[in-house]
């Protein structure tokens, strides 16, 4: 079998885990006992003997601060109190007194308006307190009155006035039996400007709620305790007593209201949250948590109480014990040696969530470490599942017990769906899950936990990613098909349905789905259901298959729908010859949307197979198309325009010719072939369309021969064609004027012929006369001939003259021009060079250019062709040959006479010739400087060398 995923974690622990309570001992060693200690924000109080008190800040502990209270009577503190911000210092003397220090003071001062009251318990006004005035505050007795108070420090002048403001009683607490001591004060404040007071005694616990004006909260609490005069606020009552109570409360952030509380009193532990939306009451799911069974409150009653998030403490005389508060099990206990002494009171310091325990020897501190460690397990054992998971969802070995728990729970419960949702995401095997719920005969469910469980596979788990989606495909089919044999069941299939599509559309199942696509059209078959083979074969754009079924079944409007949608230029390939043997116009409507995306010689195949067994009117559609990718697409495919003609020749002769005539006659613009059109034509017996293809070929005899047996006006314009051939044009009109005169005998045509054409004479129609024709009916154009050639005649001979004048003009220009001469000044230069021009031979131009002759010669020899060049040079060698004197000094002087006389003779033939090539024209002004106008000023094969000379 397959393992979808691997089994549960491994929990291991490599090393002992620290403790939620982890105790220390604080290094100190008090010089006499310790009577009372306070902390809070950090700073911390203790009364040592009979008149000294220590002040430490903690941030700086090996600073402390000793005060003396001054006291010469016996008093001895009885309790201290100290406010939230760790200013104001309270010290309550069994003596009924009560002394005030601020911490920026080292002096105690008394407060005489408290004199004759033995405090109890102070609730601290932790909205208007600051650090040199308390602000309205609450006070209790140990007689039950609650009084209300300020103190106030003035920065000028310390103490320069009494620090406490007034001190005024509000209210008296009453147990059954008359007044009791107020054990503890909280003031807290909610919604709407609504403060809530908590007040105890030793069997009760008192509610006091009311607004304050807003802008009045200076003046205190008075107008709250007034509503209560004439009746009893709300209060909790217990049977049993300890002899005090004490409350203590769970703020889980700094300046943020308590969230929960516990009351420690005779029966228990009231514990509870705070609500501050509640009108009446702040208190909310109150239980009593009774003592652990080794407690006895008439022997080893607890002192104090401490509350944590999830635990509150108590102190024994000689153990502490942490109690959860989500089951009452103490789930930590301390106990403390005997050396220690007893333990005398237990705080905590709620900004910093440290708790400290004394003993007059001893202070110990703990710190809270993790403590929702364990809770997941508390809530997951008491079926709150959802707040289990949300304390171990950084740990996920304890996030799959949860789930397993929560997966069981469920399942037993009969909420099968739910179970799945939960099973699907634990590290149980998959195997053992499964079978559950097939053995419950929970398909729905089944389902449930395969989708999650494949939900949650990683890409790389490509096998179980298949097993998942090929057993879902068949469970679907397997239910929709029961489902759709139930009319009663509608809906739940249209439901599932809607799941199953769902299921197939999903991006995240596409790639497996599409891997495994041939096993998915099997299941589909097997199950019948052709209307989501068709759906899945869209998903997976398998747009063959669909066209395909909808052929099979003779919907070939669908067909045709799937194709226009999705525009696949192989599929009309394919499945084009189908559908056009039954919805010819739709497919031709298609292709022409479709547009040049498709080929069109890959669809003649289809529409030849149409057209050899369709009807004029079926094979207008395969017309109608053809002529769209010849005009609209300008296609040039010689298969296209063939087959155009071959449509036109079988339906439409009209449209042949004059597709014919607008393709042109120009062979290299004609895209069809022209020999292919020639034998179509004569085929089918488009004896016009074959005299245009033989007139675009240049076959003008085979044109005239066959436009004969149409027309003669089209043999005409036929024969007029070839215009650079006088004599073919002539061979023409001859063959035009022979058909006139021997096969219509029609000697008025005949004579018409040789109006048409300048070329035919009489002459070289006469011989296509019989013998008995007379002359009368061609006199006249035997008279126009002979009147043609007199005054032909008469043309050459005026012609013959006007050449002799010009041949006698031109003698005379010639003779003229050897007369003609230039001066030329002393200070001339050369306009090559720019030397003096008389220095060396020169060359006088018409133009007034001037050159000297090497320098004429420099500037002309590059341009002259090959084998002018090679003519000057040879030329230039006979002339230095002819220069040179004759080596023989012993001939006669008559044969020296002889031969200078030939050598000067050809001399200046051999000048005359170089000055016919470098002279011809000036350099400047002649051809030659027109034709180097896109000569480049440097020769390439030098410009490397020029180059590197400007470097």
């Amino acid at each position: 079998s397959v393992h979808i995923l691997s089994p549960g974690y491994v929990n291991a622990r490599l090393e002992k885990e620290t403790p939620i309570f982890n105790k220390q001992r604080i290094d100190f060693a008090p010089p006499e006992k310790i009577n009372s200690l306070v902390v809070s924000s950090n700073q911390l109080c203790m009364s040592l003997g009979k008149d000294t008190l220590l002040r430490i800040d903690l941030g700086k502990p090996d600073e402390p601060n000793q005060v003396e209270l001054g006291r010469k009577d016996e008093a001895k503190v009885y309790k201290m109190f100290l406010d939230h911000t760790g200013s104001h210092l309270l010290i309550a003397l069994n003596t009924s007194e009560c002394l005030y220090l601020n911490r920026s003071v080292q002096k105690v001062r008394a407060l005489s308006r408290w004199k004759g009251h033995l405090i109890e318990s102070v609730g601290w006004n932790k909205f208007l307190g600051s650090e040199t005035n308390t602000g309205p505050i609450l006070v209790g007795t140990s007689q039950g009155q609650i009084y209300e108070a300020e103190i106030s420090v003035s920065e000028g002048s310390l103490f320069s006035t009494n620090p406490d403001q007034y001190f005024r009683q509000v209210y008296t607490l009453e147990e059954e039996s008359g007044p009791a001591p107020v054990c503890c004060l909280e003031i807290e404040r909610g919604l709407e400007g609504k403060f809530f007071i908590i007040a105890t005694t030793r069997k009760r616990l008192f509610q006091f709620v009311g607004k304050v004006p807003e802008g009045t909260e200076q003046q205190g609490f008075s107008s709250i305790f007034a509503m209560h005069a004439d009746h009893l606020p709300s209060f909790r009552e217990f049977p049993a007593n300890l002899g005090f109570s004490e409350i203590a409360f769970y703020t889980p952030k700094l300046r943020s209201n308590p969230r929960s509380f516990a009351w420690m009193m005779g029966n228990g532990v009231l514990y509870g949250t705070l609500d501050y939306s509640r009108p009446d009451s702040i208190l909310s799911d109150e239980r009593v948590w009774v003592y652990p069974p080794d407690i006895d409150i008439t022997v080893n009653k607890p002192i104090s109480i401490v509350l944590t998030q999830f635990h509150f403490l108590l102190l024994l005389p000689d153990r502490v014990k942490a109690v959860c508060t989500l089951n009452g099990q103490v789930v930590f206990q301390d106990l403390f040696l005997e050396k220690f002494g007893l333990l005398t009171r237990m705080i905590k310091d709620p900004t910093v969530q440290q708790i400290w325990i004394h003993t007059e020897k001893v202070v110990f501190r703990y710190h809270v470490q993790r403590e929702s460690r364990d809770v997941w397990k508390m809530y997951m054992n008491m079926n709150k599942f959802d707040l289990a998971k949300e304390y171990c969802k950084d740990r996920p070995e304890c996030l799959d017990i949860v789930l397993a728990k929560e997966a069981e729970h469920c399942f037993q419960n009969k909420r099968y769906l739910d179970s799945a949702k939960c099973y699907a995401l634990t590290q149980n095997y998959f195997e053992e899950i499964a079978l559950k719920f097939i053995e419950a005969k929970q398909e729905e469910a089944l389902m449930e936990f395969l989708i999650k469980k494949l939900s949650n596979l990683k890409p790389s788990e490509k096998t179980q990613t298949t097993l998942l989606t090929t057993w879902l495909t068949e469970l679907y089919l397997n239910w929709l098909g029961i489902l759709q044999g139930d009319p009663s069941q509608r809906n739940l299939y249209l439901d599932t349905r809607e799941k199953f599509r769902t299921f197939l559309s999903s991006p995240k199942n596409k790639d497996c789905l599409f891997n495994n696509r041939a096993s998915i059209y099997e299941l589909l078959a097997s199950h019948g259901d052709t209307e989501h083979m068709v759906y899945f074969a869209v998903i997976m754009q398998d747009y063959e298959r669909v066209v395909a079924h909808h052929c099979q079944h003779d919907e070939y409007d669908e067909a045709l729908n799937v194709l226009s949608r999705h525009r696949d230029e192989k599929l009309f390939y394919k499945f084009s010859p189908v559908l056009i043997q039954h919805i010819p116009k739709k497919v031709v409507d298609a292709w022409i949307s479709m547009g040049s995306r498709l080929d069109a010689r890959n669809l003649i195949p289809a529409l030849v197979n149409y057209s050899q067994s369709a009807s004029t009117q079926q094979i207008n559609e395969a017309i109608r198309y053809m002529e769209f990718c010849v005009y609209q697409l300008e296609e040039t495919q010689q298969a296209i325009h063939n087959y155009l003609l071959s449509l036109y020749a079988l339906c439409r002769p009209d449209s042949l010719l004059s597709y014919l005539e607008q393709a042109g006659t120009n062979p290299n613009r004609i895209h069809y072939d022209l020999k292919y059109a020639l034998r179509l034509c004569a085929e089918h017996g488009h004896h016009r369309a074959c005299v245009h293809i033989y007139k675009v070929m240049e076959l003008y005899e085979e044109a005239v021969d066959l436009a004969l047996q149409v027309d003669v006006d089209l043999a005409k314009s036929c024969a007029d064609l070839p215009e650079d051939d006088e004599e073919l044009r002539k061979k023409l009109w001859l063959k035009i004027a022979r058909h006139v005169v021997q096969e219509e005998k029609d000697v008025k045509k005949a004579m018409a012929c040789l109006s048409s054409c300048a070329l035919l004479k009489i002459e070289d129609v006469l011989p296509f006369f019989p013998d008995f024709v007379t002359i009368d009916h061609f006199k006249e154009a035997i008279c126009n001939s002979l009147e043609d050639y007199n005054k032909h005649i008469e043309e050459l001979k005026r012609e013959m003259e006007e050449a002799t004048q010009s041949a006698k003009r031109i003698r005379e220009d010639i003779q003229e021009m050897r007369n003609k001469y230039g001066s030329v000044e002393p200070q001339e230069k050369c306009a090559a060079c720019d030397f003096p021009l008389l220095n060396r031979p020169f060359y006088l131009f018409l133009c007034g250019h001037m050159f000297h002759y090497d320098c004429l010669l420099q500037a002309v020899f590059p341009n002259l062709p090959a084998y002018k060049q090679a003519k000057l040079e040879d030329l230039q060698k006979k002339l230095a040959a002819t220069s040179q004197p004759s080596k023989s000094h012993h001939r006669p002087k008559d044969a020296d006479t002889i031969s200078l006389g030939k050598g000067q003779q050809s001399r200046e033939q051999i000048k005359a010739d170089i000055d016919d090539i470098v002279a011809a024209e000036c350099v400047y002004c002649g051809e030659l400087m027109i034709r180097s106008i896109d000569k480049p000023f440097i020769d390439p094969q030098k410009y490397e060398e020029e180059m590197q000379s400007w470097l």
